[in-house]
């Protein structure tokens, strides 16, 4: 299974430990919402779209299974996250 697109939905301020929303589509046949790009104990890394359960704790509703392509679709992710964030910064403020 490839990664064919990353769209990075939605970005948030510096004060959040959630730093953006992201879709990942793969093979160009399936996507994936709701994919968040976390930065927490000095590092970023990815947490799966996921739903809250009765007792309040949640559940994945989506994962990767083999560790292998976790750590493909996080470094994706996060290479994505971080060209935006570059993009971002090259555009001037308007004045």
């Amino acid at each position: 299974m490839k990664i064919t697109d990353i769209k990075i939905r939605k970005l948030f301020d510096d004060e959040s430990p959630m730093k953006a929303v992201v879709s990942v589509t793969f093979d160009d046949q399936l996507a994936l919402h709701d994919v968040k790009v976390i930065y927490a104990k000095e590092k970023h890394f990815i947490v799966m779209p996921s739903k809250k359960n009765p007792d309040g704790t949640y559940r994945d509703i989506a994962h990767p299974i083999k560790p292998e392509f976790r750590e493909e679709l996080n470094d994706a992710v996060l290479a994505a996250y971080f060209e935006e964030l570059k993009k971002l910064e090259e555009i001037p403020a308007e004045v």
